[in-house]
């Protein structure tokens, strides 16, 4: 998609200053918040005009209506810039670039009859304090999130990695509504083609407004038609520093309290920043946790539906009777019965959610309870079904990832449909429909399987297992980095072994 050419405005200077009020007016539709001031010094006439709510009016009237009132001698532009204390003072002569000006939070001052307009950014900033993380809460390691303030988000960045290499490439988007986007990246770590990639991404966008960084990730990935995650979307500071330490390329966006990061893999959304707080051999075990509850989770449901269904050789005989006694009842078949209740679970998720915290939380466990009982003693489930629904809903929650953990209960009801449709040969078809999905979708250009495809035995060990950080010397291989060595040793020992 590419960015349409725009013409070029003539400027509108000099004016007189009520044809430059008129012409503001009109474009603002006569809009009272629209302060626009006329001011008479030493036979020179004045305007400074602004957006009342969008400008910190303290410093308006203390650092330069102050100063540019009780000036004795005549002002020019350049006396402006050099006498008002702020350093933000800079010339336009563009009516466009004035109205989002206006917009942006910006004050401008306007000497009559001359040829530039002096704005000062004085935007008043409306944010709210450090807190913790709501859906990637952690229990080891730091526990501030990003807010809405972009300033905020890059000082917490800056934070994490000190160091001058880290980019903070500025990057405007949307044509009604400009909004301020930071391309974050290690210039001497990051490979140049997923740099330039995501650039292209960004500056491509036609778009009036861009409303939060899920939004972003929706026109930017690579296929929206999947129902994969490409990209990580972080509130997490630290795992955000840490994503571009690696190599990786970070997002921020104004007004949104998360970051993205890419490229990723599939195994990225498994990975948790506590695996990195964690001793080596305890946080190896929770991710290969997490990724034996993924299988758990899409494929127990989907099983008992076939065994229950066309299978009953593959269950064992004391089980069998068992689970022919709690079925002696129900009147549905088993994909219904497993429909219904993995329904009732997203209801029962959904209402949480949504619910205050300690209400939504009671409403969990009382409304998991009194339903599940009741649906049993009215005979419309079984008890050993609703252990394995409850096994998978449980296995969901694991992934660390909120959007991860979606796409799997999500996938969980079409591979019930095909295990009641087609039992075991039909789950089957659903993991090579799923495996083949998988090999062909990308994130910003990358193997979305990488390193399991194209394999990467380097790269396999690193996604699977949390390495001591001593055996952690090489970056992820597999995305083209230009410095693949984290160790100054290693380093040294490659440089020799090429002289040799």
């Amino acid at each position: 998609m590419r960015r349409a050419k725009k013409k070029k405005t003539s400027s509108i200077f000099p004016s007189k200053l009520e044809d430059l009020q008129a012409i503001l007016q009109q474009k603002f539709d006569h809009n009272s918040d629209l302060n626009y001031t006329i001011y008479n010094h030493q036979n020179q006439r004045i305007a400074v005009f602004y957006i009342t709510y969008l400008i910190d009016t303290n410093k308006v009237e203390n650092s330069l209506l102050k100063p540019l009132l009780e000036r004795k001698e005549s002002w020019s532009i350049t006396a402006l810039l050099n006498n008002i204390p702020l350093s933000s003072g800079k010339t336009v002569d563009n009516l466009d670039n004035i109205l989002k000006g206006i917009l942006l939070g910006e004050v401008f001052i306007y000497i009559e009859q001359d040829s530039t307009i002096i704005s000062y950014t004085l935007k008043k900033e409306e944010k709210r304090s450090l807190s913790k993380a709501e859906t990637e809460s952690v229990v080891l390691g730091p526990q501030v999130a990003f807010t809405e303030s972009l300033a905020t988000n890059m000082n917490l960045t800056r934070k994490g990695i000190l160091s001058n290499d880290l980019v903070l490439e500025k990057i405007v988007i949307g044509e009604r509504s400009p909004k301020e986007i930071r391309l974050a990246y290690l210039k001497s770590i990051a490979n140049e083609t997923d740099i330039q990639t995501m650039r292209q991404r960004l500056n491509d966008l036609e778009i009036d407004e861009i409303e939060d960084s899920s939004v972003l990730i929706q026109l930017i990935e690579d296929s929206s038609a999947s129902i994969f995650p490409q990209f990580y979307e972080t509130e997490l500071p630290d795992r955000f520093s840490y994503s571009i330490s690696k190599g990786r390329v970070g997002v921020l966006v104004e007004n949104s309290p998360t970051g993205i990061i890419a490229p990723v893999t599939l195994f990225s959304f498994f990975e948790s920043t506590e695996d990195l707080y964690m001793r080596w051999n305890i946080g190896s075990f929770f991710r290969i946790l997490r990724f034996i509850a993924m299988f758990i989770s899409v494929l127990l449901t989907p099983f008992y539906v076939a065994a229950v269904t066309y299978h009953y050789e593959i269950i064992p005989i004391p089980l069998l009777i068992s689970l022919g006694q709690s079925r002696a009842n129900v009147p549905f078949p088993p994909i219904f019965e497993a429909f219904l209740l993995e329904l009732l679970i997203e209801l029962l998720r959904e209402a949480g959610a949504r619910l205050p915290t300690k209400v939504g939380q009671t409403m969990g466990i009382v409304g998991g309870v009194v339903v599940g009982t009741a649906a049993v003693q009215a005979g419309l489930t079984s008890n050993i079904l609703i252990i394995f629904i409850t096994l998978s809903a449980l296995a969901s929650f694991t992934a660390p990832s909120y959007l991860m953990g979606t796409t799997i209960r999500v996938l969980r009801f079409p591979m019930i449909v095909l295990a009641g449709v087609l039992g075991i040969i039909g789950i089957m078809f659903g993991i090579c429909f799923l495996i083949i999905h998988l090999l062909k979708l990308t994130s910003l250009g990358r193997p979305y399987l990488s390193p399991v495809y194209p394999l990467n035995w380097q790269d396999l060990n690193k996604t699977l297992f949390r390495l001591p950080y001593n055996m952690q010397t090489k970056r992820f291989s597999s995305f083209r980095l230009k410095d693949l060595y984290r160790f100054s040793k290693e380093k040294a020992k490659r440089k020799k072994d090429i002289d040799e």
